[in-house]
């Protein structure tokens, strides 16, 4: 299977590197970028005239991004290339709002309107029925998550290299994978962001009208309670406040997994089948490469945004 690094340089034109000595792309529903680090043999590249770094494995064009860092070394002849990349939809998250109340608004406004970045697409939506409250130091991300939540309960993430997506895929792709395709299957549990109590306080400054307790983390032993001032961005529904809090801090606190060897395609949000696992949807992707070869890790959360 061929990995490609094509780099575009400051006067547009592009430079493809073949020679990948090892890679690792992450990518996952609950952040909103993707990312890759490669190590390869430097044929053309400079690094000082990079501007911007795609890289197709397999024929999938799977990220698109900047450099955060590459170095280029030359040893003994031979010269070695290290990249950092991450997508730029990671600029969602790099970018703050003015703070303030923002009335009208649809996903088109929030997110060509705002803060317009390069390569970053949108699911479309006019529907200018919500509102959000930027707080200050928020981001564009934050603002993208509230209207999301608002408008569908759900937590949106990125499909494709860099287009933001809030609904599930109208025609997801589907995999299957029996125990003679996988290398290995397995799940896992991380207890560390789960919050037993949340409690809020109202608009006099008072706390006991908003609490939470979540009855699944009390029932695994865990004491953990957080307090907050009110949140303006609920203010049509407070207790949804907590209630987005203790489904956000339990994000992909259990997956399931398989690896194979190879790369076939998967994305946020297809639907995969392995083990007792049965068309659920992609919660993360990561995929190594190196002398060994190439292995995907394919996960599927079971959390309050995505319940198995």
């Amino acid at each position: 299977m061929q990995a490609q690094l094509v780099f575009r340089n400051e006067q547009g034109i592009d430079i493809t590197e073949s020679c990948i000595l090892a890679f690792t792309f992450r990518k996952d529903a609950y952040t909103p970028y993707t990312s890759l680090t490669a190590r390869f043999i430097a044929h053309d590249t400079v690094p000082s005239q990079v501007t911007e770094v795609r890289f197709i494995l397999g024929g999938h064009l799977i990220h698109h991004g900047t450099v955060d860092s590459l170095t280029v070394e030359e040893t003994g002849g031979v010269r070695t290339g290290v990249l950092s990349s991450q997508s730029f939809t990671a600029m969602l998250a790099q970018n703050q709002l003015e703070p303030g109340l923002y009335t009208n608004i649809s996903i088109d406004s929030l997110m060509d309107n705002m803060l317009p970045i390069p390569y970053v697409t949108h699911e479309a939506s006019s529907d200018s029925s919500g509102y959000i409250y930027v707080k200050k130091g928020s981001t564009l991300w934050d603002g993208i998550v509230n209207l999301c939540y608002k408008k569908s309960g759900r937590f949106p993430y990125i499909h494709g290299t860099n287009c933001v997506m809030f609904s599930p895929l109208a025609q997801p792709a589907d995999f299957s994978y029996g125990s003679g395709d996988m290398l290995s299957v397995g799940s896992a549990l991380a207890e560390k962001r789960l919050v037993s109590d949340f409690h809020m306080a109202d608009i006099d400054e008072q706390y006991g009208s908003y609490d939470l307790n979540d009855p699944d983390v009390t029932a695994r032993n865990i004491v953990r309670h957080r307090w907050f001032d009110l949140d303006m961005q609920f203010l049509y529904d407070p207790q949804k406040a907590l209630t987005y809090r203790s489904s956000f801090a339990s994000r992909a606190w259990r997956r399931h997994f398989c690896t194979y060897n190879g790369y076939n395609g998967e994305d946020i949000g297809d639907n995969v089948t392995f083990d007792s696992i049965v068309q659920k949807p992609v919660g993360s992707v990561a995929i190594t490469g190196g002398r060994n070869g190439i292995i995907t890790e394919i996960s599927v959360f079971n959390d309050k945004f995505y319940p198995v």
